[in-house]
């Protein structure tokens, strides 16, 4: 070795040398083996082999390129181990999602859209109160019988033509269009039943969310009606106790009618994954069975058809229990069994396809 190679080592020698710093050693949990840094140098090689495997069911995971060049992801489950609420709280929670969201912020949130139909719906069905208090102002007697409280406008005012028409079919289309399929949709099943959440609770408590909703507006009208007629009327109490038998047979009906649309709608949102496709059915069903029935009726003058529609054996239904002349030739007996027939299918289809949910996106 010659002089002026020595002298070269040398000053190579006393260079400095820049020390890499020390990686600080980071969380098992998220960074891997501790010590290990990510650096997003890592391949992944094969996810599922094709070839090696492949007839034993056996998934090849992914593996680094080499044994330093990182760890891209170790996952770690932690398990709950704080106090659950009871039962009754969870139930609560999920009838509160959907309620408090026509009136509040932080729940379900419904369409603006949605929110106007019921309103505009909810003030429809207070018209026969403001035709009631037109009738007390100018005090003509005709429209005191067309308007006052009788047999007749209770029954009417639950399943009479307009309501029956412009207001409860409408109305249920609108809430029970997304209940179901919209969990269906975006995969929201998985968070309900990845908590301990039965699936009985569930569906109960969507079939009670819809049903509360539909309440508030037919429940609380029918009984604003019958309460308004004896306050505008300044009745007494034996008009009271005369008319109560009259009331309680009407509420009866509109109570009927909300579980059966309600069962009916979630049945038909349990079907879907959307919110268009159980709305436009409900309504093809209500009206599209009773327009069929009508014009058999017309053709062949026989009423039987009316079995297949709701709304027929509700109205049927309802004449009886406010003691009405009825308006169809088939017994009474018949519609209340049909109805029966139809509120238990539509469970039944309601629950198999609640079973049907996994906790994973669908």
């Amino acid at each position: 070795m010659t002089e002026d190679d020595a002298f070269n080592l040398d000053d190579i020698l006393e260079e400095p040398v820049e020390v890499a710093p020390k990686v600080p050693e980071k969380e098992a949990e998220f960074m891997g083996e501790s010590g290990l840094s990510v650096t997003g140098k890592a391949r992944m090689e094969a996810a599922y082999g094709t070839d090696e495997g492949e007839g034993q069911g056996v998934a090849i995971v992914a593996q680094s390129a080499t044994a330093d060049a990182g760890t891209i992801f170790h996952q770690v489950y932690r398990p709950w181990r704080g106090v659950l609420n009871p039962r009754w709280v969870r139930n609560w929670s999920i009838l509160r999602h959907h309620v408090y969201g026509l009136f509040s912020k932080g729940h379900r949130p419904w369409p603006i859209t949605s929110k106007l139909i019921i309103v505009l719906i909810f003030f429809g069905s207070m018209l026969p109160i403001f035709s009631l208090l037109f009738a007390v102002l100018t005090n003509i007697e005709f429209l005191m019988e067309f308007y006052g409280i009788n047999r007749a406008n209770l029954w009417g005012h639950v399943l009479g033509v307009f309501h029956n028409t412009c207001c409860w079919p409408l109305l249920t289309a609108v809430v029970v269009g997304g209940l179901i399929s919209e969990d269906r949709q975006h995969g929201t099943s998985a968070i309900y039943f990845s908590r301990p959440v039965t699936r009985t609770d569930y569906t109960l408590m969507k079939y009670i969310s819809a049903a509360s909703i539909l309440s508030l507006v037919i429940v609380i009208s029918y009984c604003a009606y019958f309460a308004a007629g004896i306050v505008l009327n300044n009745e007494g109490w034996a008009f009271l106790l005369d008319t109560m038998i009259y009331f309680l047979g009407g509420l009866a009906a509109a109570i009927l009618l909300v579980i059966t649309f309600t069962s009916i709608g979630l049945c038909l949102s349990s079907l879907s994954t959307g919110r268009f496709f159980p709305a436009a059915s409900f309504l093809g069903v209500i009206f599209g069975s009773r327009i069929l029935a009508f014009l058999i009726k017309l053709l062949f003058e026989r009423d039987t058809l009316y079995l297949l529609s709701p709304y027929d054996n509700l109205a049927h239904v309802g004449q009886w229990m406010m003691g009405l002349n009825p308006t169809y030739d088939f017994p009474v007996a018949w519609s209340f069994v049909v109805l029966l027939l139809m509120n238990a299918v539509s469970l039944y289809v309601l629950i198999s396809r609640v079973n049907s949910l996994e906790v994973t996106r669908e």
